[in-house]
């Protein structure tokens, strides 16, 4: 969000980008484009080391999901992904959010000869709490409601979710497209940010015509979308977007996902100033976010 403009003419932008396509880009956004590189860096060069040294922080389920999958592990709808990854998450100790923290319990794996990896990361995901913390205001004045309708027991004890993402490049001079990085899908919570490298294209949207929109990089910028609990939440004047991976460059891309998500036990449903704004309908059903995310983790690997 560029600093020079409004608070009123930032939650205009907000709600139009919301409404009409569920994604934008933010810039001015007090994370040091310095650390946004660093982490990147600090990505391919964790995943250029040997397989045998990746699988040392293996995601299992007994880490709570967290940790490495290799090349094709990750599926979405059935499908294979053509990446791997490194999942962290908001760090929570068993028995403090009942049966979903049960499953979601653990603390995160962290490579061990990786100078300043851990303390990198950490500060990272800080910022991007912090910077998904203040969108989220501007989205619920763009809603129509106050700043903190996305605080309290809604997202007052927010639950995030980070993913180090590794696309392999076009193996042959002569292929033609590579196959899909990450398939056709929404993300599941509030607010994602994502950081990608600057010199290639692979991702893209698909907007409200039905076309796939490439999200070009922007240096220095997140691209922002919005994710399943804020169709919820938004009674339906937001969409959760459907986008997708393709890397057909022939260099390894790398993306680093913060994805910011509602209280883990928060229970999601229309909020009212949406619902009077759709006149006394409710669009959309609800959902406890807990049993939303372990659904979609539970499915999301090919073995476990």
């Amino acid at each position: 969000m560029a600093q020079d403009l409004g608070v009123g003419e930032v939650v205009k932008q907000l709600d139009q980008a919301c409404r009409e396509t569920g994604f934008f880009y933010v810039k001015g956004h007090g994370v040091p484009e310095s650390l946004m590189k660093e982490v990147r860096s600090m990505t391919h060069k964790f995943f250029s080391l040997p397989y045998e040294e990746k699988l040392k922080i293996k995601m299992t389920p007994a880490a709570g999901y967290r940790g490495y999958e290799k090349l094709k592990e990750n599926i979405t709808k059935g499908l294979p992904d053509l990446l791997e990854a490194v999942d962290f998450y908001k760090e929570i100790k068993k028995g403090t959010y009942g049966k979903f923290g049960e499953i979601m319990a653990g603390y995160n794996q962290w490579p061990q000869d990786f100078p300043n990896f851990k303390t990198m990361m950490e500060e990272y995901f800080s910022l991007c709490t912090d910077l998904s913390r203040k969108i989220m205001r501007g989205i619920a004045l763009a809603l129509g409601g106050t700043p903190d309708e996305f605080e309290g027991k809604r997202g007052g004890d927010a639950f995030w979710m980070v993913r180090l993402n590794g696309y392999p490049g076009l193996s042959l001079p002569d292929d033609q497209e590579n196959e899909i990085g990450c398939g056709i899908h929404t993300d599941y919570g509030l607010l994602s940010l994502i950081n990608q490298d600057d010199d290639i294209t692979a991702l893209e949207v698909r907007n409200l015509s039905g076309e796939w929109i490439p999200a070009t990089p922007i240096p220095g910028t997140f691209v922002c979308n919005i994710g399943d609990m804020l169709k919820i939440w938004s009674n339906g004047l937001y969409e959760a977007t459907l986008h997708r991976v393709i890397n057909n460059s022939p260099k390894y891309r790398v993306s680093v996902g913060y994805f910011y998500e509602g209280n883990l036990d928060a229970v999601v449903e229309p909020l009212e100033v949406c619902v009077k704004k759709r006149g006394g309908n409710r669009m959309n059903e609800g959902a406890v976010y807990g049993e939303h995310l372990i659904n979609k983790v539970k499915t999301n690997y090919v073995t476990m």
